[in-house]
C-alpha cells in the first residue's frame, strides 16, 4: 500500500488546495497544459505549411508520431521515475520541451516535425507519469478523486484557452512584423505560439523546482546487486500482470478510450450519413461528450468521499457501453447527443476513479512504472482507435451487404465498441472480486 500521508489531516476537510505542494504541482500542470494546447495547434498549422503535398497527410503523420513513443519509451521512463529523483526528472522534461519549442520554428520539413513530436511526447509521458505517481504523497487518499478531477480539468479545460491564445497571437504577429529589427527573426503566428509554449514549460519547471518531494521508498537491492533496467522492467510488468486491481483499471481505461477514440474518425460520418446532422451535428456530438465529462469531473470532486471507487468504476463501464450502443442506434440528433453526454459522464468517472484506484493501491516504488505503462496503453488504444475505426466500419458494411443487410458500417462498428466495453466491465468486475483476497502491493 502507498505510504501514509505526512501532512496534517485537518487540512483534508478544507480541500486539496489547502496543501501547498499539491497546489503548486497543479499550477505547474495547468501552465504546461495551457502552453501544450497552444503548441498543439501551432504544430498542426506548421505541418500544414511545410508539407509539400497534402496538408492533411502531413498533419496525420505528425499526430501519429505523438502517440507512438508511449508504447516504446513509456516503460523505460517508468523505471527511471522509480529509480531517480522525480523532481529533477520533471524539471529536465520541462527544460527539454522548452528547448524543442524554441527551435521548432526553424524546422522546414515534415520529417523534422515528426522527430520533434517523438521527442516531445517521450518527455511529456515521463512528466505526466511522475506527476501522477507523486500526487498521493501530497494529499490524503480520501482526497485523491478530487485531486484527479482537478488534474483532468487542468489538462483538458485549458484547450479552448490555448486555441484562443493561438488566434490572438495572429494579431501580435502582425504587429511585431512591422518592427524592422525583428525581420531577421521568425515572427509569424506559429513561431510566436511555439515560443510562448516554450515559456510555459520554463514556468512549469520553476514551479516544480519549488516543491519538496518526499523521499521515495525504492526497492531494496542486495550489496552485490546493481540497478538493472531489464530487471526493473520485468519487475514492473510482473506486478501489473499479477495485481487484479491494476489489471482491472488497465482493461477498463483501455477499452473506454478505444471506444471514445473511435468517435473521432467515425463521428463526422455518423452525424452526416446516419443522423442527417452534417458538420454541425458532429460538433453537437462532441460537445455532448465533453459536457458529460465536465459534469462527471465536477461531480466527483464533490461526491468522492461518499463513493466507493471500485464499484463505481465497474458500473460506469457498463453504463458507458449501454450509452454508446443506444447512441449508435439513434436515428435523430437529439437522442444521440444525449446518449453521448451519458457516455462522457461515464468516461469521466472511469478516468478519474481509475487513476484514484492505482494511486491508492500501488506502492510509491512501483508507481512510476505503473503510470508510465498506463500512459503507454492510453496512447496505443487511441492510435488503434484512430487507425482501425474507418477500416472496421468499411469491413462491417461490406459484411452486412454480403449478408443482405443495408445496416450502416458506422453503427455496426460503434455497437462492436459497446460489446468490447461490456466485456471489459465483466473482466473488471471479476478482477476486483479477485482483489479482495489479494495482498496489498509492496516492494
Amino acid at each position: 500500500m502507498a505510504e501514509p500521508q505526512t501532512q496534517g489531516q485537518g487540512a483534508a476537510r478544507k480541500g486539496v488546495f489547502s496543501y501547498p505542494s499539491f497546489r503548486r504541482l497543479w499550477t505547474a500542470s495547468l501552465v504546461s497544459s495551457f502552453g501544450d494546447w497552444i503548441g498543439f495547434v501551432a504544430v498542426i498549422a506548421l505541418a500544414t505549411r511545410v508539407s509539400k503535398g497534402s496538408g492533411e497527410t502531413a498533419v496525420a503523420f505528425v499526430l501519429s508520431a505523438r502517440l507512438l513513443p508511449g508504447f516504446f519509451l513509456g516503460p523505460v521512463a517508468g523505471v527511471l521515475l522509480d529509480r531517480l529523483d522525480r523532481r529533477r526528472m520533471m524539471m529536465a522534461c520541462d527544460v527539454g520541451r522548452a528547448l524543442v519549442f524554441v527551435f521548432l520554428p526553424f524546422v522546414n520539413s515534415v520529417y523534422g516535425l515528426v522527430l520533434a513530436s517523438l521527442f516531445l511526447e517521450a518527455l511529456s509521458i515521463a512528466w505526466s507519469a511522475a506527476k501522477e505517481a507523486t500526487v498521493p504523497n501530497f494529499v490524503p487518499h480520501d482526497q485523491l478523486a478530487s485531486a484527479n478531477s482537478l488534474s483532468i480539468a487542468a489538462a483538458y479545460g485549458t484547450f479552448p484557452l490555448g486555441t484562443l491564445a493561438f488566434s490572438l497571437l495572429a494579431t501580435v504577429a502582425e504587429a511585431v512584423g512591422h518592427i524592422s529589427f525583428l525581420h531577421s527573426l521568425k515572427t509569424d503566428q506559429e513561431s510566436l505560439a511555439l515560443w510562448a509554449d516554450g515559456l510555459t514549460f520554463i514556468a512549469s519547471g520553476l514551479l516544480v523546482r519549488s516543491l519538496t518531494f518526499p523521499r521515495k521508498a525504492t526497492a531494496a537491492l542486495d550489496d552485490d546487486e546493481k540497478p538493472n533496467t531489464l530487471r526493473d522492467l520485468r519487475e514492473g510488468w510482473k506486478f501489473i500482470g499479477s495485481s487484479a486491481r491494476v489489471r482491472s483499471v488497465m482493461l477498463g481505461l483501455g477499452a473506454g478510450l478505444f471506444g471514445g477514440g473511435m468517435l473521432v474518425p467515425l463521428g463526422s460520418v455518423f452525424a452526416r450519413q446516419d443522423l442527417g446532422g452534417g458538420a454541425a451535428g458532429f460538433g453537437a456530438l462532441i460537445s455532448g461528450l465533453g459536457f458529460g465529462v465536465a459534469i462527471s469531473v465536477l461531480g466527483l470532486s464533490f461526491l468522492q468521499r461518499h463513493l466507493k471507487p471500485e464499484p463505481v468504476f465497474t458500473g460506469a463501464l457498463f453504463v458507458a457501453a449501454a450509452c454508446i450502443s443506444l447512441g449508435a442506434a439513434s436515428s435523430t440528433m437529439t437522442p444521440a447527443v444525449l446518449w453521448m453526454a451519458g457516455l462522457g459522464l461515464c468516461a469521466g468517472a472511469v478516468y478519474v476513479l481509475g487513476f484514484t484506484i492505482l494511486q491508492t493501491n500501488v506502492d510509491d516504488a512501483l508507481r512510476g512504472r505503473t503510470f508510465a505503462t498506463l500512459y503507454a496503453l492510453i496512447r496505443v488504444c487511441l492510435l488503434l482507435a484512430f487507425t482501425v475505426a474507418p477500416l472496421l466500419s468499411r469491413l462491417l458494411a461490406s459484411l452486412a451487404l454480403t449478408l443482405g443487410s443495408h445496416q450502416s458500417g458506422v453503427r455496426l462498428a460503434l455497437w462492436m465498441v459497446g460489446a468490447i466495453i461490456t466485456g471489459a466491465g465483466f473482466l473488471a468486475l471479476y478482477s476486483f472480486r479477485s482483489a479482495l483476497t489479494e495482498t496489498p502491493a509492496t516492494t
